[in-house]
């Protein structure tokens, strides 16, 4: 395990991301510290998986990082894109910890500020959120985790007010509220009215995520206390779900399926420049593309791609797939984290 503290200055170009992970990792040079922001790297004894915590300090880390202040803990787990039963078991397991130690941590700011519960999870009443569209493949995850879950909300209702904490399993309900074109709605504007209703303690937003580098897709889970901002990785801003606009602390967790096209030849100019590097002939020809800067490169590219293309977005073949088994995983991290065994 290492600890230590970034500090650099931003990048001129926007990378496309809505890892703090990549945000971090777009920051030039090694070593070096930012401002207002700390980071801790580890690897689980028990599932082998890679977690890096970033956290975002103060005001200046938000500047740096253009994210809010808040917790951003990844879990890296190179294997999960495979059908693996007996290795998603086991990142479930640690995804559950992280989310118990998330939400604890949640509930007992809301305690301290505003007189909230205890983080029992018996003593909670929680919402997942399935955010996305279940129709188009790669923004399917939220609503198939929602559909994976056990929820116990109605018990209470068939059997008697009580019912849920006499053995002790958390009041857990689950809504997924589609998208703008579906409903003409923002997703904030509809939890308002749900979480008005059902007056729950704590949501849970389970989203779909862009990344910057492709070997991401699918094998990284990002968990954070700041809430979610929709479409913000693909740069498709909506209304943030955060305590400030609903009124309930968020818990989110994401991951990415989808990268950016102008990521992926960004990522291939620099495998070319290294193979031209290699040859007398053609080292002339990878020295003036290596004099370019980084974020030149990127935005000489975005400047070729986007006007032919659009802003396009990248999914492995295989993601309908990759989301089943994500779904399971994710579910399976919830219930291990809210009902007590």
């Amino acid at each position: 395990m290492k600890d230590y503290v970034i500090e650099k200055e931003k990048p001129d170009f926007e990378v496309r991301t809505d890892l703090a992970l990549e945000q971090r990792e777009s920051f030039p040079g090694d070593g070096g510290e930012i401002s207002g922001v700390s980071l801790r790297e580890w690897n689980s004894e028990e599932s082998g998986v890679k977690l890096t915590e970033v956290k975002i300090l103060d005001e200046r880390g938000e500047r740096a990082m253009g994210k809010p202040m808040g917790t951003y803990l990844t879990m890296e787990a190179d294997q999960m894109a495979k059908k693996d039963e007996d290795y998603h078991e086991e990142v479930s397991i640690e995804l559950a910890k992280h989310i118990r130690k998330l939400t604890d941590s949640l509930m007992k700011r809301e305690m301290r500020e505003e007189g909230g519960k205890s983080g029992n999870p018996e003593d909670l009443k929680i919402l997942v959120v399935g955010l996305g569209n279940l129709y188009v493949t790669p923004d399917a995850l939220g609503p198939k985790v929602v559909d994976n879950l056990q929820v116990t909300r109605h018990l209470d209702g068939q059997y008697g007010a009580g019912f849920c904490r006499e053995r002790k399993l958390p009041v857990l309900s689950g809504i997924v509220p589609g998208v703008m074109a579906q409903t003409g709605m923002e997703t904030a504007e509809i939890l308002k009215g749900v979480i008005h209703e059902t007056k729950p303690d704590l949501l849970i937003a389970i989203d779909a995520l862009a990344a910057r580098s492709i070997r991401r897709l699918g094998t990284t889970i990002q968990l954070t206390d700041t809430g979610i901002h929709p479409g913000s990785g693909v740069g498709n801003h909506r209304h943030s779900l955060t305590r400030d606009s609903l009124g309930v602390p968020v818990l989110a967790i994401g991951v990415p399926t989808v990268v950016g096209a102008a990521a992926i030849v960004h990522d291939t100019v620099n495998t070319v420049i290294q193979t031209l590097s290699v040859s007398e002939a053609t080292r002339g020809t990878s020295d003036f593309i290596q004099s370019m800067s980084s974020d030149e490169q990127y935005s000489l590219i975005r400047e070729l791609l986007e006007p032919e293309f659009g802003s396009l977005y990248v999914t492995p073949p295989n993601i309908d797939e990759t989301i089943k088994q994500l779904s399971y995983t994710i579910s399976e991290g919830i219930h291990g984290a809210l009902f007590s065994l």
